[in-house]
């Protein structure tokens, strides 16, 4: 299966943190943590993502660098794409989409007047 990235529109969604970051791991056996091309861990952060109309969607997305959010804050996740995956293990096949984005950056909090 060829992995074509597929543009994420975040100017529809609001991306709320809901884990803190931590280092994707290349394997749960060796606990190896997983780098970039450029030798910079990569991490994982949890974001639920919602839409206008109030459907939410939790998704993992990894980011080389630890981005600076934490649990609860707005973000915004910049060059967000999604990538098909599939996987055949004992007769099974598996699927889904796994997440990457450029950066998360926290949103500026607008104080009322």
């Amino acid at each position: 299966m060829r992995n074509i990235p597929i543009p994420v529109d975040t100017r529809r969604l609001t991306f709320v943190c809901v884990t803190d970051p931590r280092p994707r791991l290349v394997s749960q056996d060796t606990r190896e943590i997983k780098t970039d091309r450029n030798g910079q861990t990569v991490y994982q952060v949890g974001l639920s993502a919602a839409d206008a109309s109030g459907r939410v969607e939790l998704v993992n997305v990894s980011v080389s660098g630890e981005p600076q959010v934490r649990v609860g804050q707005v973000v915004q996740p910049a060059g967000l794409v999604g990538f098909v995956w599939e996987q055949a293990r004992g007769g099974q096949n598996r699927w889904g989409i796994a997440y990457r984005a450029d950066s998360i950056t926290p949103v500026p909090v607008v104080k009322a007047a």
